[in-house]
């Protein structure tokens, strides 16, 4: 990457995270835009080390062609997370700074619940980092916040249109949607001909609707028992989980109960990460069903009137955020949707824009969170659908940790000191739970994309161990497996990682293949994914079967499946470890992001609100008030 890659001071033991961050000076972003041939009508700044690229840059840059595309996905994780994104980014720094390819990391804007709460921030660790890391966890350029202003917007017209319909005849409604302009003339706007396109009336004038036509246009009649839509705020408040609205004397009784989901499992925030361009985003938004009629009709935000104003919203946060490592490789850091109710993948507006900006020969690397059973699935089968892009390559990250985890090794518990199996030598153990590694291998294989296992290294690996893991991936079908170290080098602990990645891209024979089509049923759809987590069949419960068979008749059984299900097992029991199968999936319920375009059956309880625990990370986060800089982020 030429002249901005700065040249790392690595110390062992190696240091807190923060102090790493703030022992780096970063470069100005417009020296990493300038890099990429960005020119300063490309980007937006936001202060010194951040800038929005804006989507223009896809249009100029339409005729030339894409780099090489990867994606980091991971083994079956314990609680500990096995370092993807640090890898990602490790990944990165070696081949920007050591290899000299043009690279752009493609990464999850992180949420603020986790940062003040149990895990900590997701700038990556160690000497692979993307700095300004209180940055990058915190506000980042507001997109978050966009999306919680917007959600709640559209949640506020919801309970606004029921109040208002509960009280007005349909005379009147019309009245008050369409009033009389200064000449006394009353006229739909342009957001209203959507609903009466949608109804089937070709009349432009309100004075020409009959009173039937009158009662379905000017009337939504929401079933509140329907209603899908909550409220969102960016914090960790498991009080907020079920809460009772309407209590105001104004409200005239119209007490409702529902609850606050975190700002990140909005759907709002799945459609700003499957969109392509700002028109599509505009249709996606207006498409969001709330809730149904109480005839059973879907009903949406263009129905309600409020398409456009969240499109207005969400102008800027469609475009993605340019940022750095800690070696001055380019990071587009943008969006974070949930891994189990949304598809848990950055952008592909970013993906694509990075694509065009590294070239031919060039390389993106993306991460899709949790395991490969589900963030990579859902890369494959949501995101590349949607975007048309085709990766060459897939990571596994694993660690001799979550392996020996999987081999039958004592529970690894958050906050709790590890049990020494984890720390002494026990190649049984290692071996035994390459099963996982292996069915990760084979089911990612099998996308047509060439597999290279990343063997994240801790200190209390042995050589023995480590290479126990190389076999077993290389004899399940990966196309390499690496040693990386580079949480403790940097870029340097994965120069052999970028290598064999390179090998892998360069060696692609196969196009990309689909687990399923999308023209089957719903059911058959569960069934293929339930399939390659190991499952001998699925069984529905009597809601899932009436949410299918209501998905069906309002036309949506053509969307992909983003299936909601704990990422600590192939299986629904968390509990399962290794490569589980045999078991029979069970579908509590079935539900629709209609907007953002999947369906997502639930596999037991997904938390969409989590909570604090007795100790949050807060304790430890404070500013100095002497520099100005934030201390104690992890």
């Amino acid at each position: 990457m030429g002249k901005t890659v700065r040249k790392l001071e690595v110390a062992s033991p190696v240091p807190a995270d923060i102090d790493i961050a703030n022992s780096v000076d970063p470069l100005h972003i417009s020296e990493i835009a300038q890099e990429l041939n960005l020119n300063p009508q490309h980007y937006d700044l936001y202060g010194k080390y951040k800038a929005k690229v804006l989507l223009s840059v896809i249009d100029e840059l339409k005729g030339s062609g894409d780099g090489y595309y990867v994606v980091v996905g991971g083994i079956t994780p314990t609680p500990l997370g096995e370092g993807k994104s640090t890898t990602t980014v490790g990944l990165c720094q070696a081949m920007g700074a050591f290899l000299d390819k043009k690279v752009v990391t493609c990464l999850r804007q992180p949420s603020q619940g986790p940062t003040f709460g149990i895990k900590g921030g997701a700038a990556g660790g160690g000497y692979s980092q993307v700095i300004p890391m209180d940055e990058f966890n915190l506000h980042l350029t507001g997109d978050i916040h966009a999306i919680t202003a917007a959600n709640n917007l559209l949640a506020a017209a919801i309970d606004t249109r029921i109040f208002h319909e509960s009280t007005q005849s349909d005379k009147a409604l019309l009245n008050r949607l369409c009033p009389p302009n200064k000449e006394g003339k009353k006229s739909f706007n342009d957001i209203m001909f959507r609903r009466l396109k949608k109804l089937g009336i070709s009349k432009s004038k309100p004075e020409e609707l009959t009173p039937e036509e009158i009662k379905k246009f000017a009337r939504l009649d929401i079933d509140p028992n329907s209603i899908t839509w909550r409220r969102v705020m960016d914090v960790n408040d498991r009080f907020l989980r079920k809460i009772s609205i309407g209590q105001g004397p104004e409200e005239k009784g119209m007490v409702r109960e529902t609850g606050f989901d975190i700002a990140v499992a909005s759907e709002i925030m799945a459609v700003l990460a499957l969109t392509t361009s700002l028109s599509d985003m505009r249709e996606r938004l207006g498409k969001m069903v709330i809730g149904n009629s109480k005839a059973g009709d879907p009903i949406t935000a263009d129905d309600l009137g409020v398409g456009g104003a969240l499109t207005v919203l969400m102008k800027d946060a469609i475009n993605p955020t340019l940022m750095q490592t800690l070696e001055g490789t380019p990071v587009l850091v943008h969006a974070g949707p949930f891994a189990n109710i949304a598809h848990g993948n950055s952008s592909i507006v970013a993906d694509k824009i990075a694509l065009k900006l590294v070239g031919p020969g060039g390389f993106v690397v993306t991460e899709a969170g949790f395991g490969a059973d589900i963030g990579a699935e859902k890369f494959m089968n949501i995101k590349c659908r949607y975007s048309g892009l085709t990766p060459q390559c897939a990571i596994i990250v694993a660690t001799i940790r979550a392996l020996k985890m999987h081999g039958g090794g004592p529970d690894v518990v958050a906050g709790k000191p590890l049990d020494r199996a984890y720390v002494t030598e026990n190649v049984a153990l290692v071996e035994a739970g390459c099963i996982n590694l292996a069915r990760h291998i084979s089911n990612t294989k099998a996308y047509g994309v060439n597999v290279v296992v990343a063997v994240n290294k801790f200190s209390t690996d042995s050589e023995a161990e480590l290479n126990a893991v190389r076999s077993s991936a290389l004899s399940a079908g990966a196309f390499d497996a690496v040693i990386c170290t580079h949480h403790a080098h940097g870029g340097k602990g994965a120069v052999d990682l970028g290598i064999a990645v390179q090998k892998a891209c360069e060696n692609v024979k196969q196009p990309l293949k689909f687990l399923y089509p999308l023209d089957i049923s719903i059911k058959e759809k569960i069934e293929a994914i339930a399939k390659s987590y190991g499952a001998s069949g699925v069984e529905y419960s009597e809601q899932a079967e009436k949410q299918i068979e209501m998905y069906s008749k309002q036309g949506f059984s053509g969307l992909p499946i983003c299936m909601a299900k704990t990422q600590y097992s192939f299986s629904h029991n968390a509990s399962e470890k290794g490569a589980p199968s045999g078991f029979v999936l069970p579908i509590r319920d079935v539900r629709a992001s209609i907007g953002a375009g999947f369906i997502y059956p639930l596999v037991g309880t997904m938390s969409t609100m989590p909570g604090l625990p007795t100790r949050p990370c807060f304790y430890d986060i404070d500013l100095d008030t002497a520099t100005g800089k934030v201390i104690g982020l992890s």
